[in-house]
């Protein structure tokens, strides 16, 4: 009996043992994954410490989250949008940045000069950087194409997290806004010598009557005669401004109603008559038997056809040249097409043609004169009547013009009363200083 109390509580000691074995080995193991995840070794915390962990990963899936709404939004920005650090190399830019500046893509870690390959902007962020402050330049950026390059303003500032050490950039396309503004200047100046010319021979023929050095009636007569065609050009000059004017601030009233097509491109060339009279140029017609129906205001018709016609005839001086005018229908779509095989005009212009103000063919000199609206009013007339216009030109060949534009009116017609019809031009908007002042 003995013997048997002797083997238990050995046994019992062996169990006691293993038992104090293992619980250490668990506690051993405890401190290892306590420390792995950055708890403390007290078993009765592991809840609160576990759950302030997983609060903390879901602030930081939060994070994630609003950063990539964040990267989202700024990637459909027009804007070029980039973040670099203090070695100018980029953190993130939006796909803006690439269109800006050429570049098929822009990858993380890349140094910003490789990416962009403009040393302007380098030099902005870098000034940023060393100053401490924003840090704004505008320059110009030249592109492989035929477009002559565009115009950036470009905005560098220092992040504002102090941990972090780096700059932001951004890159806005000022290209519209410089362009609309020389466009203004040169209108000014264009404006100016269209309106002082006239007015200033209209003057000194007033003032050579009024001092009484004319005498005879024909002296008289040529006179009055050269003070009415420069009075008519003041006052075609004023139209213009006017009809551009409504057409663009959408206050034009179009009479809507049928007309005839051929007919209306004939009276145009009857109005331009004192152009090109004496020169060797001809027009061809080629419409439909019946000449052509179309639904349309036939007084602002006839300043679409006018305004082409005279640029044909005023873009070609000193040379023969023939003007072909055709219209085609197709169901309700009515085709226009207005060509000659004049000088043409230059690829990097076309962009430009319909633009107010905008003058091309400067090698002309002052033999062109104009103040650059009849090309606009002439695209905004179309599109008044729903329609588009388009041009292809090749210089030395041929400058083609294609009107597309519903037969009938897609709407309701407009009610209002029909503009009186403008003043014929006069071939002094080709030679204004011609006339001479008659001899005292």
């Amino acid at each position: 009996m003995e013997v048997i109390c002797i083997l238990l509580r050995c046994a019992l000691g062996a169990a006691i043992a293993c038992a104090w074995q293992r619980e250490k080995a668990w506690q051993q193991r405890h401190q290892r994954l306590c420390s792995l995840l950055g708890l403390r070794g007290d078993p009765a915390d592991i809840g609160r410490q576990a759950a302030e962990i997983q609060r903390q990963l879901k602030e930081l899936g939060d994070e994630a989250g609003l950063r990539k709404q964040f990267e989202g939004l700024l990637n459909e920005i027009r804007q070029g949008v980039a973040v670099v650090d203090k070695n100018l190399r980029i953190r993130y830019a939006n796909p803006a940045v690439g269109r800006l500046f050429d570049r098929p893509s822009i990858q993380r870690d890349q140094a910003l000069l490789d990416a962009i390959q403009d040393h302007q902007v380098v030099d902005a962020v870098r000034q940023a950087l060393a100053e401490g402050r924003r840090t704004v330049i505008q320059f110009r950026h030249l592109r492989g194409d035929s477009s002559g390059g565009c115009h950036y303003l470009a905005e560098a500032s220092p992040l504002a997290f102090s941990a972090t050490q780096g700059a932001w950039l951004m890159v806005h396309d000022i290209t519209d806004q410089v362009q609309t503004e020389q466009i203004r200047k040169d209108f000014v100046a264009n404006a100016s010598h269209e309106l002082r010319t006239p007015l200033t021979i209209i003057q000194g023929y007033i003032e050579t009557l009024r001092d009484g050095l004319i005498s005879d009636p024909e002296s008289a007569n040529h006179c009055l005669s050269v003070m009415d065609k420069h009075g008519q050009r003041l006052l075609r000059i004023i139209e213009d401004m006017l009809t551009i004017s409504r057409l663009e601030a959408a206050e034009a009233h179009l009479n809507i109603e049928p007309f005839n097509l051929q007919s209306c491109v004939q009276d145009a060339i009857d109005q331009l008559s004192p152009m090109h009279k004496g020169r060797q140029v001809s027009f061809l017609l080629d419409f439909p038997a019946n000449n052509g129906t179309l639904f349309g205001d036939r007084f602002y018709w006839n300043q679409i056809f006018a305004n082409l016609l005279e640029n044909a005839i005023k873009e070609n001086p000193g040379r023969d040249l023939v003007v072909r005018v055709a219209a085609s229908w197709e169901g309700e779509l009515c085709t226009i097409r207005l060509s000659d095989k004049g000088v043409g005009i230059p690829t990097h212009d076309i962009p430009f043609v319909f633009k107010r103000f905008f003058r091309g063919h400067k090698h002309h000199g002052q033999a062109i004169k104009g103040t650059g609206l009849g090309l606009s009013i002439v695209r905004r007339a179309v599109e008044a009547h729903g329609g588009t216009i388009s041009l292809r030109s090749t210089p030395g060949t041929e400058t083609l013009f294609t009107i597309q534009v519903p037969a009938r009116h897609p709407g309701k017609p407009f009610s209002g009363t029909q503009p009186a019809p403008a003043d014929p031009p006069s071939a002094g908007d080709a030679e204004d200083t011609k006339e001479g002042m008659p001899a005292s």
